[in-house]
């Protein structure tokens, strides 16, 4: 917190500071006699009324009444990284979205539509990495009509937590009813410590997605415009480790996609009654290996937020939080009954 020279608790943010990165102390109402201050660290994303509105690196937004605050100042934009490759969110957004392409985008400024049929969020929502070119409003009815037009609904994929991120987008859709559904993370680490993990013996790759790659894959009834996502990217690759018997689904299955520097994880997934035997370190061993002689150098995935098992995986694997990401949903229109 900002201390004057005389030892007092100052604020010293102001409603000019919104879109910066702050850290606030407050009082607590009422106060208990061991805790009577909280503190709070994020983008300050409205001061009105009264009233700020901060939003924490995963996404959450805190009210806080100007009159309870004791102290503020701004903090550097994005912490240090301790561990994991550099990286800044907007070359890991455009590496996240060549690894997972739609059948079809279109660009309203710096904002990409994009759709593939409805197969998975990621690929049926738009990518905001700027200025959309027209007042936001305008923009979210562009949004609304292009998505209507092939029969989805609106979704716009947003990202806190990191330098560059979407904060302030995320507060205006908010502000205007849109609805946040989804919340997952990005991880990164190094490639290399993942292919040392084990020999990954007995793994079989593939440059496409067999008909036994599918009968493990968690999405079932998979059409032709899912094979097609699945095998978009610079550099696929699935992986498969057969079942114990012939006609059997595999026990266990990946997808890596080589693009650059950058190695992708993803479709990791094990038969139930085989895991905590290592097979998903295996699977992703082998892929990691086959991008090292790709010439990748780093890796990156992403989890869901309550998914505990993976989460402990990937930690033990190296890899860390880069920043958390949202998919916005558009408001139910008057009388839908949605």
């Amino acid at each position: 917190m900002e201390i004057s020279a005389g030892g007092r608790l100052e604020v010293r943010i102001t409603a000019a500071d919104v879109g910066k990165r702050v850290s606030v102390r407050r009082l607590i109402e009422p106060a208990v006699p061991e805790e009577k201050f909280t503190d709070t660290v994020g983008v300050l994303t409205s001061w009105d009324n009264g009233v700020l509105l901060i939003t924490r690196k995963g996404g959450e937004s805190v009210r806080i009444p100007e009159s309870s605050l004791v102290a503020g100042k701004v903090v550097p934009s994005a912490p240090a990284r301790r561990r994991g490759p550099a990286a800044s969110y907007e070359e890991l957004a455009h590496v996240a979205t060549r690894a997972w392409r739609p059948m079809e985008s279109e660009r309203l400024g710096e904002w990409e539509l994009r759709a593939a049929g409805g197969f998975t969020r990621r690929a049926n929502s738009v990518l905001p990495l700027g200025d959309p070119g027209v007042p936001l409003d305008e923009a979210l009815s562009v949004v609304r009509r292009w998505y209507g037009d092939r029969g989805l609904p609106a979704y716009i994929q947003t990202a806190t937590g990191a330098e560059g991120t979407q904060e302030l987008l995320c507060a205006e859709l908010e502000r205007r009813g849109w609805v946040r559904e989804v919340t997952a993370e990005l991880w990164v680490g190094a490639l290399a410590p993942v292919a040392d993990r084990t020999e990954g013996a007995g793994v079989v790759l593939s440059r496409e997605a067999d008909e036994a790659w599918l009968a493990r894959y968690q999405r079932k009834g998979v059409s032709e415009v899912a094979l097609k996502v699945l095998g978009s990217g610079p550099s696929v690759w699935f992986a498969t480790v057969p079942g114990s018997s012939e006609g059997a689904a595999p026990a266990a299955i990946g997808r890596c996609v080589v693009d650059g520097r950058w190695a992708s994880f993803a479709a990791v997934e094990v038969d139930p009654a085989l895991r905590r035997l290592g097979l998903a370190t295996t699977v992703m061993a082998a892929l990691a290996r086959q991008a090292l002689e790709e010439g990748a150098s780093a890796a990156w995935l992403q989890v869901e937020e309550d998914n505990a098992g993976a989460r402990a995986l990937y930690a033990g694997m190296g890899f860390a939080a880069h920043h958390a990401y949202h998919h916005y949903r558009e408001p139910a229109a008057p009388g839908s009954g949605q």
